[in-house]
């Protein structure tokens, strides 16, 4: 679905960007810091037919990072990939626009994918782009952090390196019918887990256990209704997620 982010409020500041690397994919890696003292970066590129790039950048759990692409070309979009992961993503642009902003989930260094969709490649189309990226917010102290997040489940699916799959109640929209989504889930035991619920368009959200407790979900402005809410009812989680409602087992956090 489409940002309703306006304008970043924000001092966009060139970035500072190392040497590309070209991996063995075909992606262009290139770093991204920020100046001294700056919070938010600017780059600006140009993509043609297949090409990829991924903007790398470290953050930490607690943080918020925003991003925004401005482009010449309809067809292109950037993704927004978690820690550890090589091709899920906690964002995915084409089908919820080119702006973003959401609080980080685990510490670790970011990739903000940017490229164009498959029909504008084969016609060999070109875009030029420029994406700001920020990163505000302080990060939790090391005592915090490591209660607060869950560093190796978050890592892990987003990597699809799941310790269980199914399906779950889940509605996309308010108002709608409740549905089945299929999920995967990361635990590390105790009641802490990560789950990443697919959605039949192909979106993904991912929803955070802490110590048996539902503690979060990686919304941002994107989703419109930037509420999170649970209920538990016997042994279900009754989550809503922005506009999203999802009905998750407690089995599927502890396992058993």
């Amino acid at each position: 679905m489409r940002s309703s982010v306006g304008r970043l409020l924000v001092a966009c500041v060139l970035a500072v960007a190392g040497p590309a690397v070209l991996a063995a994919d075909g992606i262009v890696s290139k770093p991204l810091q920020f100046a001294k003292g700056a919070t938010s970066a600017t780059v600006k590129g140009s993509l043609k037919g297949g090409t990829t790039v991924d903007y790398k950048l470290r953050a930490k759990a607690g943080q918020t990072m925003s991003v925004v692409l401005k482009t010449s070309n309809g067809s292109n979009y950037f993704n927004v990939l978690p820690p550890g992961s090589n091709d899920v993503a906690i964002f995915v642009g084409s089908t919820e626009g080119n702006e973003w902003k959401g609080a980080l989930p685990a510490d670790g260094e970011y990739t903000i994918r940017v490229y164009l969709m498959r029909n504008a490649a084969r016609r060999n189309e070109t875009a030029n782009y420029s994406l700001t990226v920020g990163v505000t917010g302080v990060a939790p102290s090391a005592n915090a952090a490591a209660s607060a997040k869950a560093p190796d489940s978050v890592e892990r699916a987003g990597q699809g390196k799941f310790d269980a799959t199914g399906n779950v109640p889940c509605a996309q929209a308010r108002g709608q019918p409740m549905g089945s989504c299929p999920f995967g889930v990361a635990r590390e035991g105790q009641g802490t887990a990560t789950v990443v619920v697919t959605h039949p368009d192909g979106r993904k959200r991912f929803l955070f256990f802490q110590k048996g407790k539902a503690t979060g979900a990686d919304l941002s402005q994107a989703d419109g209704n930037m509420a999170f809410q649970v209920r538990k009812v016997a042994d279900l989680f009754q989550v809503e997620a922005g506009n999203e409602r999802y009905e998750i087992p407690e089995a599927v956090i502890f396992g058993g």
